[in-house]
């Protein structure tokens, strides 16, 4: 008997293991569906001949480009060596979030899960179209940002969060650690 409800905890933490991984693996797929659907549409437009190059506020444009670099065109360079070495490098660091995915617990999945989700929809644009397209332009005056995407955006906040929480958690740790010494 007590075997048996020892196997019965060890099932249920299974079961909410993989509810959890199964939550994860949602937030990858809808911002990988977010990211898919507003390229798809770009794209289509510029296949029927329409210029994109919609003014939306006084300091947003969407504009198409083409980037073959990493996030906001860094290291943009013609299909070569280099951008398939590049491409390489990128499918690894998907495979090692992955592996973080199932190892990590906490808040810390889900700004993993928002990198991977926004990671995925690029490498599938590097791998399909040999670049990323890339659309959002945010503008001061005749002063431009780099121009980006929807994948790019949630890469950029999951990363941000999780710098964040290092930040806090490490503060934190160390002040628990410093009332319990005294």
């Amino acid at each position: 008997m007590i075997r048996l409800c020892a196997l019965c905890k060890e099932e249920k933490l299974l079961i909410i293991k993989l509810k959890n991984l199964l939550n994860h693996f949602v937030i990858i797929i809808f911002i990988f569906i977010i990211d898919r659907i507003s390229k798809i549409y770009l794209l289509n437009l510029h296949e029927k001949g329409t210029d994109v190059d919609f003014y939306i506020f006084p300091f947003l444009n969407i504009y198409l480009a083409w980037n073959t670099g990493i996030g906001f065109g860094l290291f943009s360079t013609d299909p070569n060596i280099f951008y398939h070495i590049l491409t390489a490098l990128i499918g690894l660091i998907n495979l090692v979030l992955i592996i973080l995915l199932f190892n990590l617990n906490g808040i810390r999945k889900y700004f993993i899960s928002m990198i991977l989700g926004g990671s995925l929809g690029n490498f599938f644009d590097r791998i399909y179209y040999f670049a990323v397209p890339d659309f959002v332009d945010l503008h001061i005056g005749n002063f431009h940002w780099f121009i980006f995407n929807i994948a790019d955006i949630f890469i950029t906040i999951g990363i941000i969060c999780l710098i964040l929480v290092e930040i806090f958690s490490k503060n934190i740790n160390e002040e628990y650690n410093a009332k319990n010494t005294k």
